[in-house]
């Protein structure tokens, strides 16, 4: 009798948009297939824990659903009916459509649309080679971190912080504004296991009940909006009671007296009005932090996507400053890595071929710029061809009504590569079947750790798909490109790219699978100084500074920013009309719109719903259960209504990016999200949002 072969195990890298960039071992069944995916045990950050999602792969690398030819549309945009053609003929009509809107309208007019469907460098970025090889529109990334970012930078100067690892030196741990339990469940690990061998104390802080939350010794559930309230009320305690290192903020921060009297107005009393915290409440918390010198602080991304996000970021970021814990291992504040990674990315991106005279569209705005807005259009022509990889902006983007409406132009020419028909290839004029991870080589940044990863191709891709690289380089050439990246394979952009940036060879990195860039301890941690000329902490936040570290556009007068670190009340107000505030949080199946395709996703999350406590719910005569509607002046969207005590009174949480078809009416979520940019230099609050809710049955 034969005996079956055991699989092989390959070191792979989760492509996907979670701080974790989690190290794999991969089941390679044979050249076609992947059986299990585990992480993997020698990563000192992955500890053989990853997501269910992730561990559930093979259903979404083998989904029957998957794109595996070309096709061009064959009736109305968005009706569904499709003709295959082969490659040959997709990129002929693709080349003779730009070329005829280049001489029409000018190379602006066409716009390469992307975004973090995979995180790997190659096949992410170098989208940007087209871009600028031919002069199109500029795209502004401001979806995810234009709101979180400019608020560290403000404050530190750069990019980095505490080494995550000594979450297991720490006595304290502020988790604030994320909910690793579903998006980086390896934080989680860290955490829980600080606590057994050290008692680490967990504090949690978000907008509800989360499963994190549900993990704490401390679980500080505040409006929507209010972190900033909450953090300066925090360093008036500080004060107060002498909690503060008044040495520490002499010699590292820019701390004087003017901050200090306008903390002095910043009183419990003052922030529990605005947080919905007791005064009590907010002094525990100041008074443990303020008496617990290693303490860390993992700052999320979530409590930014608010239009007062980047003062939310800067003002909590601002409380380890005040108790000196900077100077301690296991001290400190953490964010993202991304300042450490000093890298080449000349020859992915083609950036000697950037003409800087080229607008920039925000991304964020997707649906204005689409719809003829000038503002958004930057005074210039419309947009008449779009050419999109790595996202889904008719189910992502805020303001749907907008995206929908532009995507539906006739008069817009659209090219989606993608790996299933989403909602956005749905609306294309030809769509392109793309690899997943597993079918191509890329490397990938940890900005949750400081490792980077080398993600090799172990199985074929099925079908006709064709990697980003590929399809980007194959364009390039029939329009007319010359440039060395034309010339050579993914594996060897990487390899290259590696090089270039000092990383090393790839032959040798490929034997480990990463390269460690961890800065020192004492520089990342700012243990002497911060990135700024004096070396010190910015209470008085620098967005100027921070504009010129990452070239950030203004969008509004300096003059109406907070002067010190604080609560900034600009978010969208509620009124008689619109009395709740929405947030659209994640949720733990699905990344995004990714993975609503899976089978195990969709049992956890089988439609969409809205929580809301039952009190409410009572005064608006919904039952549990009930099908109801979501409205505000830019759409309505059909939910099912889940009573849910977690949150506070007047706050609905709407878990994950469903599909739009999910909902009935078609309508999703991100319907009622608007898409002007959060200040000062964009981005989009998706969890800011004031609507009203009433039963579906209920005639308006």
């Amino acid at each position: 009798m034969n005996e079956i072969a055991s699989p092989r195990i390959a070191r792979s890298v989760c492509p996907h948009d979670c701080p974790s960039t989690c190290a794999l071992d991969v089941e390679v069944i044979d050249a076609h297939t992947i059986g299990r995916v585990r992480g993997a045990k020698d990563d000192p950050y992955t500890a053989g824990v990853i997501c269910e999602k992730v561990a559930r792969y093979a259903e979404r690398i083998h989904h029957p659903n998957r794109l595996l030819h070309p096709m061009r549309r064959a009736g109305a945009k968005g009706e569904g009916k499709w003709q295959r053609i082969t490659w040959d003929e997709a990129f002929e009509e693709i080349v003779a459509r730009f070329r005829t809107i280049e001489d029409e309208f000018g190379p602006e007019a066409i716009w390469p649309y992307f975004y973090a469907g995979t995180m790997g460098h190659v096949h992410r970025d170098g989208i940007h080679r087209l871009r600028h090889a031919r002069g199109y529109s500029r795209q502004y990334e401001t979806i995810c971190t234009g709101t979180a970012w400019p608020g560290y930078l403000a404050g530190t100067g750069w990019l980095t912080g505490t080494h995550t690892e000594q979450i297991l030196e720490s006595d304290c741990l502020v988790i604030w504004g994320t909910n690793p339990v579903h998006t980086q469940v390896n934080l989680m690990t860290h955490a829980m296991r600080a606590r057994k061998e050290r008692g680490t104390r967990i504090v949690v802080v978000d907008i509800y009940r989360t499963a994190t939350m549900e993990q704490a010794d401390m679980g500080l559930m505040i409006r929507p909006g209010s972190d900033g309230a909450l953090a300066v009320a925090a360093m008036h305690v500080l004060l107060r009671e002498n909690l503060a290192d008044r040495e520490y903020m002499a010699r590292l921060t820019d701390f004087g007296p003017d901050f200090e009297a306008h903390l002095a107005t910043r009183t419990p009393e003052w922030a529990s009005a605005i947080t919905g915290l007791s005064v009590a409440e907010i002094e525990d918390f100041a008074r443990l932090v303020g008496t617990t010198p290693r303490t860390f602080f993992r700052l999320g991304y979530g409590f930014t996507r608010q239009r007062n996000g980047s003062t939310n970021m800067h003002a909590a970021l601002s409380i380890p400053a005040m108790t000196g814990a900077w100077q301690h291992r296991g001290g400190g504040a953490f964010h993202t890595h991304g300042g450490a990674w000093a890298l080449d990315k000349s020859l992915i991106t083609a950036a000697e071929l950037s003409d800087p005279n080229v607008r920039w569209l925000d991304m964020s705005e997707i649906g204005p710029v689409l719809t003829g807005d000038a503002r958004a259009l930057k005074n210039g022509g419309a947009v008449k061809a779009l050419f999109i990889q790595n996202t889904n902006p008719m189910n992502v983007a805020p303001n749907q009504e907008l995206v929908r409406a532009g995507f539906a132009r006739e008069d817009l020419f659209t090219v989606v590569h993608e790996q299933f028909m989403t909602e956005t290839a749905d609306m294309a004029d030809i769509v392109l079947p793309a690899t997943m991870f597993l079918e191509h080589n890329d490397y990938y940044t940890r900005s949750g750790h400081s490792r980077v990863l080398f993600g090799p191709k172990v199985i074929e891709a099925p079908g006709e798909a064709r990697s980003n690289f590929a399809v980007v380089g194959e364009l390039s050439r029939r329009l007319g490109v010359e440039h060395p990246s034309l010339e050579i394979s993914d594996r060897e952009m990487v390899a290259e790219t590696l090089r270039r940036s000092g990383y090393g060879e790839l032959a040798e990195i490929e034997v480990t699978g990463f390269v460690d860039r961890a800065l020192p301890d004492e520089t990342a941690r700012f243990a002497d100084g911060f990135a700024w000329p004096d070396g010190k902490y910015r209470f008085a936040p620098d967005w100027q500074g921070a504009a010129d570290k990452k070239g950030y556009q203004w969008g509004c007068d300096p003059a109406i920013l907070p002067r010190f670190a604080d609560h900034w009340d600009v978010n969208e107000p509620t009124d008689e009309d619109h009395p709740f505030r929405l947030a659209t949080s994640p949720a733990r199946a699905f990344l995004n719109s990714t993975f609503t395709e899976t089978p195990g996703s969709r049992k956890r999350h089988p439609e969409p719903v809205v929580f809301l406590r039952a009190e409410d719910a009572a005064e608006l005569g919904i039952a549990d259960g009930d099908a109801v509607t979501l409205g505000n002046r830019r759409g309505e969207v059909e939910l099912t209504a889940r009573f849910f005590e977690g949150i506070q009174r007047g706050v609905l949480i709407a878990e994950g990016i469903h599909a739009n078809r999910s909902h009935r009416g078609g309508k999703g979520i991100n319907t009622l999200i608007g898409s002007d940019p959060a200040l000062p230099f964009g981005g989009a609050a998706f969890h800011d949002c004031s609507v009203w809710i009433r039963p579906s049955s209920q005639p308006k």
